[in-house]
């Protein structure tokens, strides 16, 4: 699980989009990893309209068989959970991570 979470700590280092739910390195959840919304033109948008554009990116996740039950906690801010568990590869962690790209892009423009 620690390297899954070094993985989505790459990522995430790399992404102008996402940032980690928890704003203390030292608190991260390696199991579960919970990404918020942090690209300024989201932050823009109302706090509905960031939870809509989150449940389009976790849809389009679904329907290409990505990456399913990804949304973020009913009561957390627009973003996504990854399980990170010991029952997942790293390989597959890291195969998520472009696809995480690919549907902000795409969801941002619909």
């Amino acid at each position: 699980s620690e390297t899954n979470l070094g993985v989505v700590e790459d990522f995430v280092a790399g992404s102008d989009w996402c940032g980690f739910l928890c704003n203390n390195a030292a608190n991260l959840s390696s199991t579960s990893i919970c990404l918020k919304l942090v690209h300024p033109d989201v932050l823009a948008l109302t706090m509905d309209d960031q939870a809509a554009l989150a449940k389009r990116m976790v849809g389009m996740l679904a329907e290409e068989g990505v990456a399913y039950d990804i949304g973020a906690y009913r009561s957390a801010p627009a973003g996504l959970r990854v399980w990170g568990g010991p029952t997942v590869d790293f390989e597959d962690m890291a195969a998520l991570m472009p696809w995480l790209d690919w549907a902000f892009q795409h969801a941002l423009k619909q």
